[in-house]
């Protein structure tokens, strides 16, 4: 078969270069620089830099937790996505989650519009457009990074950078476009509806609660499942170090990701930063102190994962609640998580590696859930339910498209490409079997 050939995704990659050099329009500026920011710009290439140094970081702290035979290939599988991702993103990706809605559905954006980022007038008037689809391109690069952790030590590289393709085009991009889009269906939700009461509102999620972290963490569930429990679980991790160091810069790299998603330095970066702050150190220390009332030691590796939960769970909040409820929802997640957690290991049926479903699945519907609770003036404390309803009904969808969706990719991709190694690939080690290379 031709995707069995050694040389089939060279060969793609080669055609894909032909059809730029001759097929390929000129770069266009935007015509419409004038109410371009200076300040609002210079904030959010940092924001996007932030963001980007997200993926790195996850490469340590999941590499950091696996057997010491899988620390490259782990570290590798989320590497990769800043390449792959990144191709993928200019060709059409922009395009699929931010270009406008095909037949007006809200569901997918016309993927030829931005053609290479091309025609990107300043949509954003206060950024250019460009820096926009650069920023959103983060955000697009760590999500299929994250499901990686359900699937560590037992996946066939090649089918992993197949499935990151297609998972971007099916699945991020149209959660993306329903929920960030202008024309997107979550976007206006209320108005989609049509029931009085409702009109003007829509789902919240401020950094992706919905688009990266529920989305990854239920194709991680999917993934889990599909491939099924590793031949041999080792559950000491190879450099604890490297899990310290890369939930360092996850949490450094997650005030770009949150305050960046103002579009602007403005007050409400200001918000969403001291939120994403907060929000970890309370689910941190929550963590930690459960970890001790269940009879276990506190452990670092404990409390990395404790901080990256308060992070998931904050980011679709951090700029609609008060500081207050930052803590509250980063002690909430925390148990629910950490409950999660320990039930799914004691079920013996799910081999999800990494826990990525209880930290970033359930860390995520938490987060979106707790928005409705506690988003300013339209939240529950404040005696509204509509928008709660709004993010029960959302919720719903994107776990059952996600799921499924992400189900059926790894079922098409598994006829072109077997997914799982062999079992004495396995035994090996993927360093050495997909790699020919291993730490001394």
């Amino acid at each position: 078969m031709f995707f069995h050939n050694r040389r089939t995704f060279f060969i793609i990659l080669s055609l894909v270069m032909l059809v730029l050099l001759f097929f390929s329009n000129h770069q266009t500026s935007p015509t419409q620089l004038v109410d371009i920011n200076s300040a609002d710009t210079a904030w959010m290439i940092v924001a996007s830099a932030l963001v980007l140094l997200m993926t790195p970081g996850l490469a340590f702290f999941y590499g950091g937790m696996v057997n010491k035979k899988n620390v490259i290939s782990t570290m590798l599988q989320s590497f990769i996505a800043l390449g792959i991702i990144s191709l993928i993103w200019v060709l059409f990706g922009f395009s699929l989650a931010f270009g406008d809605s095909v037949n007006g559905w809200g569901i997918i954006g016309n993927p030829l519009q931005h053609l290479c980022l091309d025609n990107l007038d300043s949509k954003n008037s206060n950024i250019p457009y460009l820096l926009f689809a650069l920023f959103q391109l983060k955000f697009a690069i760590i999500t299929p990074a994250i499901i990686t952790g359900s699937f560590a030590e037992r996946i066939r590289f090649r089918s992993y950078l197949l499935f990151m393709i297609l998972f971007c085009v099916f699945i991020y991009s149209p959660i993306a476009h329903t929920t960030w889009s202008p024309e997107g269906i979550f976007a206006n939700f209320g108005d989609v509806i049509g029931i009085k009461g409702y009109e003007g509102l829509h789902v919240l999620d401020f950094a992706g609660g919905t688009v990266v972290h529920m989305s990854a963490g239920l194709a991680a569930l999917a993934g889990a499942l599909y491939l099924g429990k590793r031949k041999v679980e080792n559950t000491d991790p190879a450099n604890i170090p490297f899990i310290i160091l890369g939930t360092g810069l996850l949490w450094f790299g997650w005030f770009g990701f949150n305050a960046g998603s103002a579009l602007a330095a403005n007050y409400d970066a200001v918000v969403a930063f001291a939120n994403t702050n907060i929000a970890s150190a309370s689910s941190m220390i929550t963590w930690v102190l459960f970890d001790r009332f269940l009879n276990k030691k506190i452990s670092a590796v404990g409390a990395c994962i404790g901080a990256i939960v308060g992070l998931v769970a904050i980011t679709p909040a951090a700029g609609f609640v008060s500081i207050p409820h930052s803590i509250l929802i980063g002690f909430i997640t925390a148990l629910m998580c950490n409950l999660a957690m320990i039930k799914i290991k004691k079920s013996n049926r799910i081999d999800d590696t990494l826990d990525v479903f209880a930290s970033h699945g359930i860390g995520g519907i938490c987060g979106m859930i707790l928005t409705a609770v506690f988003a300013k003036d339209v939240g529950l404390v404040y005696g509204e339910v509509n928008t709660f309803i709004l993010h029960l009904i959302a919720c719903v969808i994107v776990i059952l498209f996600a799921f499924f969706g992400s189900l059926l990719l790894y079922k098409i991709v598994d006829i072109i490409l077997p997914m799982r190694v062999r079992q004495d690939q396995e035994e090996r080690g993927l360093d050495l079997s997909q790699h020919g290379e291993e730490i001394v």
